[in-house]
């Protein structure tokens, strides 16, 4: 069951939209004012949001910019409630980050028009979004596979040597000790490779073969 967040400052206005939205068969989380909306948002984490433009202190406007900018809030669609029907202030609402409006006073029919299309485009948004990050890892398993590969093979070659040197009857110390030199080395190439991978944010992946991505580990984008 979807979940919406509808936000009003008028008790009635609150009731009215709560009664349709579960007649259509959603559950219904409600405000009476911006903080609180927030507050509802981060926690509640609804599908969408309905909110209202006209609230005192502080406005759906204000609501909306701190939604479309906060990390927990920022991908549910945001659909706003008004009665200010000029270009402008509608226009205000969308630079805010609003995905639609609906305009006071609606009918059934266009409300839950307007809900469902916001509610496919977040289906959408997270579809890409799930997309992204499945890319994302399989081009990390495929350059940290590229990367840490030729160490770990010169580890194995180290180690088997130094196993055969350990089973002459004179053991070379010095070449050993040379041998333990290319593992420390190897070792430490594995470091700095994990280490770029754990600080990259945001990835730059580039073509590898095959229609495989890496990533580029020098990308100054972190």
């Amino acid at each position: 069951m979807k979940k919406i967040l509808v936000v009003d400052d008028q008790p009635d206005n609150v009731f009215i939209l709560q009664d349709r939205l579960e007649n259509f068969g959603f559950e219904v989380i409600t405000a009476y004012e911006g903080p609180t909306a927030i507050e509802k948002a981060k926690n509640n984490q609804p599908d969408l949001i309905l909110l209202d433009v006209m609230m005192p202190g502080m406005s759906g406007f204000d609501v909306c910019k701190v939604l479309v900018e906060g990390e927990d809030t920022k991908l549910i669609p945001i659909i706003l409630v008004t009665a200010l029907t000029d270009a402008e202030d509608i226009k205000e609402g969308l630079q805010a980050g609003a995905y639609d409006y609906i305009k006071k006073p609606f009918n059934k029919i266009e409300l839950l028009a307007r809900i469902n299309s916001a509610l496919r485009f977040s289906e959408t948004n997270k579809m890409l979004i799930d997309l992204e990050a499945a890319k994302t890892y399989a081009a990390t398993i495929v350059t940290a596979n590229h990367e840490i590969k030729q160490p770990l093979t010169l580890i194995n070659l180290c180690t088997t040597a130094i196993k055969r040197e350990l089973g002459k009857e004179e053991v070379s110390k010095e070449g050993i000790a040379k041998r333990i030199g290319f593992i420390e080395g190897a070792n430490k190439e594995i470091i700095s490779v994990l280490d770029k991978l754990s600080s990259i944010k945001k990835p730059t992946l580039t073509d590898y073969v095959n229609d495989m991505k890496m990533i580029d580990l020098d990308s100054e984008e972190k």
